[in-house]
């Protein structure tokens, strides 16, 4: 095998890889031997007709197909790991030449890794930000807890009101006619929650049990049915159900069930304390945040667009994961919500190149720096992951490969790369 590179622009490559034609025949003949029981020649048994025979009747390019993708992946996988090219994107394959007695070429567009020229990452000046907990954030802490531990009540002797639970069946029509996904039963809304169409919720505030109500809306021009994009729709609304929360009394009997603390006062203060904490934390990664865009504005980096589209997937799939996780279904939140697919990549596409750009200049300061993951390093990032999974850490240590470890001191590298320019970082007054 031989591979050649050549250099395309925004740090994209194309790579021609070329397969001895001995070993493409031995990829044909697997792939005679993989389909010879699927193929019925007159006059031989199932299973034994000779490979010469079917590429007689089929064409000598008959087994061309699936001999190519057997031999693509691993020629490609060893031709790059002996380079010293550091791919980001998966390949974009063409195949040259593909004949019997010939060797078979292929190519693989691929996206490398940009070198990034270091701006100054030392003194970076930001402004600095002040941390304090009011009394009010205190209170509302303390209400949302309140919520998560109150009883649910179902009201039967009044209208629907702002942050009720209801349970709902509906239709919806344009033209006076149903459409597709518009129609639900036992539906759950909290009312105010902005889940629906703009105004769907409003128009239910006293909406009655057990009455169906006509409400008005129209569609975002952006939704993503472009049928329904911009259009007035009615929907035909019954509330089935009415549920609040009713809340414990703030007393001390409240701070002993939430918390380790036996009187209100106690537990005020720990909230309070909790609250800070967060709060400096967050201020780290704010500074974190700026002190990186001042050394990615210093530097000089060019970024290949596959590159970026390949974050953005991977921001997607993050998101469908989360939303599965609440039961909704991505399709079901751009039904909801009117977003499509398109519109939310697009705009996660400033996101992804943050992210990326972020990275490089952090993996090029580990390399200038010479930073490195001491054992002691990873020994607390396992036990740390292991106290998030509830398990051992040896435990944990045993199910992570080569791969994983390898990653985590990368990882380990880098975040100590970004605490380096956070602690050099000089604060000024806003």
């Amino acid at each position: 095998m031989s591979l050649q590179v050549e250099k395309l622009e925004k740090n994209m490559a194309k790579l021609t890889i070329e397969v001895s034609a001995e070993e493409f025949e031995k990829a044909i003949h697997r792939a005679y031997l993989k389909n010879k029981g699927k193929i019925n020649v007159q006059g031989f048994r199932k299973g034994k007709v000779p490979q010469a025979v079917i590429e007689r009747m089929y064409g000598k390019e008959v087994f061309y197909e699936d001999a190519a993708n057997d031999v693509i992946p691993p020629a490609y996988q060893e031709e790059t790991k002996n380079s010293d090219l550091v791919i980001v994107s998966q390949p974009k394959i063409d195949v040259e030449q593909m004949e019997k007695g010939k060797p078979f070429i292929f190519t693989a567009e691929v996206a490398l890794k940009p070198e990034v020229t270091l701006g100054n990452y030392k003194g970076i000046e930001v402004e600095k930000i002040d941390v304090e907990v009011t009394e009010e954030e205190v209170d509302n802490e303390i209400d949302r807890v309140r919520t998560q531990n109150g009883r649910t009540i179902t009201i039967e002797d009044r209208a629907v009101q702002k942050d009720d639970m209801t349970v709902i069946d509906f239709e919806g029509f344009v033209d006076g006619v149903p459409f597709d996904g518009g129609k639900a039963e036992n539906y759950d809304l909290v009312i105010g929650s902005g889940a629906f169409i703009p105004g769907f919720e409003d128009q239910l505030i006293g909406a009655e049990i057990g009455k169906e109500k006509e409400i008005s809306v129209t569609f975002p021009e952006q939704y993503h049915s472009k049928e329904l994009a911009g259009k007035p729709a009615t929907f035909k609304v019954t509330v089935k159900e009415i549920k609040v929360k009713e809340l414990p009394e703030l007393d001390d009997e409240f701070a002993k069930d939430v918390s380790d603390f036996d009187t209100l006062e106690e537990y005020k203060a720990d909230v309070k304390a909790k609250l800070l904490e967060k709060k400096e934390d967050d201020a780290y990664d704010e500074k974190e945040n700026a002190v990186i865009d001042k050394i990615i504005e210093a530097s000089q980096m060019e970024i290949p667009d596959v590159m970026i589209d390949y974050q953005v997937q991977g921001m997607m799939d993050d998101f469908s994961r989360n939303l599965q996780m609440q039961g909704l279904s991505v399709e079901q939140y751009f039904q909801f919500t009117g977003y499509t697919r398109q519109k939310m990549m697009e705009e996660m596409k400033p996101n992804a190149l943050k992210k990326i750009q972020s990275r490089l200049v952090l993996e090029k300061i580990v390399e200038v720096e010479n930073l490195t993951a001491t054992q002691e390093d990873i020994d607390q990032e396992i036990a740390d992951a292991a106290a998030a999974y509830n398990m051992e850490a040896d435990k944990l240590r045993e199910f992570m490969g080569e791969a994983e470890m390898e990653q985590m001191k990368v990882d380990i590298a880098v975040q100590k790369a970004a605490d380096l320019v956070v602690e050099a970082a000089q604060e000024i007054e806003k």
